[in-house]
């Protein structure tokens, strides 16, 4: 069986409840004060068209009014949400919804089928919510346990809608893979469960056979193919990452850049560093995609921006982190069109040449991030590249030391290369390792650029697609920071100031 649609968005959006209130509006009746009334239009990003949401009542004679009506709206991190509200005479403030149950649960395996040929199995599982209409939705996969027939899975957690969808008896179905590089996952068997029975795993351990209906079917002495035991589970109430930045939570947003030969000469329009008058290369679309979306979520607007793999003027030094705005005391750059400006400089000063070295701008962020642990700040790389990565040890042991601290980091590729070797620091399936140590948590994220091309040439459309994926799993990498060193967002009256964040 493939899993062909594993990928697909499965977990529910945040819910945001939006209360409007309006102060010192004109008064437009003439024998007595305005009647009010404020309607809601969100916008479509594929057609751009304005369409009404929701409104508010009436309220009678007032030019302060405080509407009692709320908006509940879906909010997506990874996309930009343009909201407009038109107030009417008729002849903001934001309130999170509750924290969210969230069940966390950790499953062993015993004597699973053996079904590598060289090794033994790569087991992983995936989680299924059955629907009213006998469909099934993923709603969780596991981490993959590498060559072992009895793997102990990390603890993991999963929202209890998702699971369940609010009633504690549908049936959660749930597969055991063995996992291929190809994608061409292996099926071992499944087990059924509900909720409410994984509930009891509070006070007991659970186990369930693993069948294969084929195998069952096949062979008439078969028994099963092997057991999966529940070890624990817990239900606890979970915050959001809009309760975070609603709290304060400041994102600090820093750029590294490759300036390795193999993008081209940028005067030449082969170049991916090209920089054509007529339309932005995929490096600048990249990073205008990323950056107008995270800048919102940074109340100063300075964002640390540096090139690797290139030689600097006058004396030709290589260097793998050098500030795009050629100030090594303050690499800061004013909002992203900052970034962009000095980016564009550089590209007129410096000689591209190589090799590619991600390791250093890692470890800049790094230091930065480990300074501040209270959850008031947490640090996104974004690091934009064209090829074949030259210290893949190097990096894999800085992803591995920074997965402990506040901190995601975003690689875009672009260009045709294959990109192989960033799959591998792309923790989804396998957690990356060095050394002997595992990561404690996902905190990178890959995409390939070409992947989000418009077919029409229409740039806007595929910043959209861009942003959309490669901000995706943001939110989550900062949530699953906060839980595990048990950090609760601050209340929203808090007006006490953030603390400024450390600059890498």
């Amino acid at each position: 069986m493939s899993l062909s649609g594993a990928s697909e968005r499965s977990v529910p959006a945040t819910k945001i409840e939006i209360t409007v209130s309006c102060r010192n509006l004109l008064d437009l009746d003439t024998f007595s004060k305005s009647d009010p009334m404020v309607v809601l239009y969100t916008q479509s990003r594929a057609s751009q068209e304005w369409r009404e949401f929701g409104r508010t009542e009436v309220i009678d004679n007032t030019l302060n009014p405080d509407f009692v009506r709320k908006f509940v709206l879906d909010y997506f991190f990874e996309e930009k949400q343009n909201l407009r509200f038109d107030v009417y005479n008729v002849d903001s403030k934001t309130n999170i919804s509750k924290p969210k149950d969230i069940a966390t649960m950790q499953l062993c395996a015993n004597k699973l089928d053996k079904k590598d040929f060289f090794g033994k199995s790569d087991p992983f599982l995936v989680f299924y919510r059955s629907n009213e209409d006998g469909t099934f939705t993923i709603c969780h996969k596991t981490e993959v346990v590498k060559n072992t027939l009895n793997p102990v899975w990390q603890p993991f957690s999963i929202p209890v809608r998702a699971l369940c969808n609010g009633d504690y008896d549908r049936t959660v179905k749930i597969d055991v893979y063995d996992w291929d590089r190809d994608g061409s996952h292996d099926f071992i068997g499944e087990f059924t469960t509900s909720y409410r029975e994984l509930s009891k795993a509070q006070n007991q351990f659970t186990v369930y056979e693993v069948l294969n209906p084929r195998k069952k079917c096949k062979k008439k002495k078969y028994v099963n193919s092997g057991t999966v035991t529940l070890l624990s589970f817990s239900v606890d109430s979970e915050f959001t990452f809009v309760d975070y930045i609603k709290g304060g939570t400041q994102l600090n947003f820093t750029v590294a850049i490759d300036f390795t030969a193999s993008n081209g000469n940028p005067l030449q329009p082969t170049s991916l560093h090209y920089m054509s008058p007529y339309q932005l290369s995929a490096y600048a679309m990249a990073l205008k995609a990323v950056g107008e979306i995270i800048q919102d979520y940074d109340s100063d607007k300075l964002f640390p921006a540096y090139g690797f793999g290139a030689k600097l003027p006058p004396e030709g030094r290589i260097s793998h982190q050098f500030p795009l705005n050629n100030n090594d005391e303050d690499p800061n750059c004013v909002g992203i069109e900052g970034v962009l400006e000095s980016y564009f400089q550089s590209l007129r000063t410096v000689q591209l040449y190589g090799p590619t070295y991600f390791a250093p701008v890692i470890n800049q962020v790094a230091r930065a991030a480990a300074k501040i642990s209270d959850g008031s700040q947490y640090y996104v790389l974004l690091i934009i590249t064209d090829g074949v990565i030259s210290d893949m040890t190097q990096t894999k042991e800085a992803i591995v030391s920074a997965s402990s601290l506040p901190m995601s980091i975003i690689i875009v590729g672009v260009g045709p290369a294959m990109f192989e070797a960033m799959e591998e620091l792309d923790g989804d399936d396998v957690r990356v390792s060095s050394r002997g140590r595992y990561a404690e948590r996902d905190i990178v994220q890959f995409v390939p650029f070409r992947d989000y091309v418009d077919r029409s040439g229409n740039q806007v459309l595929s910043m959209a697609r861009l942003a959309k994926d490669v901000l995706a799993e943001i939110p989550e990498q900062l949530l699953s920071y906060m839980r595990t060193r048990d950090i609760q967002p601050r209340p929203p009256a808090n007006s006490s100031p953030t603390p400024a964040p450390e600059q890498p």
